[in-house]
């Protein structure tokens, strides 16, 4: 699953790609690998349904509808925003979930925040029944375990692996299964998020670091800087990223190797998450904006 990208840089870096992207068509890269052990034990505790919570361009919300449909689960999907009711059909990400067959619950943003408080779930259980709760962005503990498989031993050759963070549990799957002499660097989405406990109550102890510079403003924010990047590493070779992550974790690898942060004959191994489908929606946006779009071909 490996793809070179054939850029060597001074110092004899290299960069290669693991496209996690191309696990599945639509649960793709670290969102195929934290739902499945949590499919897995929806179905030994004979659950029919699955509940879960996501933004309006959510990867998870995405993803989790298509493993309802694949696998034999009801999905209903909480969603931040009670506006968007009525835009279901405009938003590429919640159009394609409901297709999938996944119900939504709309709310409010001040309400959203209780999304982890025991009250409101008991709210939810009362209004959908029974369901298996999955959390924000799938992060959980066997979340984490299904991350951890992300590296083989084929890896094993490479100094330094860099991932995007959203909630966490992708990072420290990979933290977990690195090697120890390995260099594992998180590259945040979110402004000011926090992360570093949250990583540590999923992660051995191991060779890691958070690199909070590139996330562009804040979670789902870009610039035509970052679009100018993407589409160029697109022409060069041939991997289309995405905006939210792996767009800024990749931007943020290059930009470090031009400084001097990675010594010479650096192996550098670049985790390509998926989150593809959230560039038809994103595209929208930056054509409302006037600015240049996300170029898929």
């Amino acid at each position: 699953m490996n793809q070179s990208v054939s850029i060597t840089y001074p110092g004899n870096i290299t960069l290669t790609v693991k496209r996690e992207d191309l696990l599945h068509p639509h649960i793709s890269g670290n969102k195929f690998r934290k739902l499945k052990y949590n499919i897995l034990q929806a179905k030994q505790e004979g659950r029919e349904c699955l509940l879960t919570f996501g933004g309006a361009f959510s990867n998870h919300i995405a993803a989790s509808a298509a493993a309802g449909k694949e696998y034999g689960f009801e999905t209903i999907g909480v969603i931040r925003g009670e506006e968007l009711k009525s835009k279901i059909d405009e938003n590429p990400t919640l159009a394609f979930a409901r297709k999938c067959g996944m119900r939504f619950k709309f709310i409010s943003r001040e309400a959203y925040r209780n999304k982890t408080d025991e009250t409101f779930i008991e709210s939810l259980r009362q209004e959908f029944g029974d369901f298996y709760l999955l959390p924000e962005g799938g992060t959980n503990a066997l979340a984490v375990k299904g991350c951890e498989e992300i590296l083989d031993e084929a890896d094993a050759v490479f100094t330094h692996v860099c991932c995007a963070v959203g909630t966490g549990g992708t990072l420290s799957g990979i933290i977990n299964s690195a090697k120890a002499e390995q260099k594992v660097i998180g590259f945040p989405a979110l402004k000011g998020a926090g992360l570093s406990d949250d990583i540590c109550k999923f992660a051995r102890k191991g060779c890691w670091e958070l690199v909070e510079d590139y996330h562009f403003g804040g979670y789902g924010k870009v610039s035509e800087t970052l679009i100018t990047f993407m589409n160029d590493f697109f022409d060069t070779a041939g991997i289309l990223l995405d905006p939210v992550y792996t767009g800024k974790m990749f931007f943020g690898v290059t930009d470090l190797i031009h400084k001097g942060y990675f010594p010479e004959n650096a192996r550098i191994l670049l985790i390509h998450t998926g989150g593809l489908q959230g560039i038809a929606g994103m595209n929208k946006e930056l054509m409302r904006k006037k600015l240049p779009i996300i170029k898929t071909s």
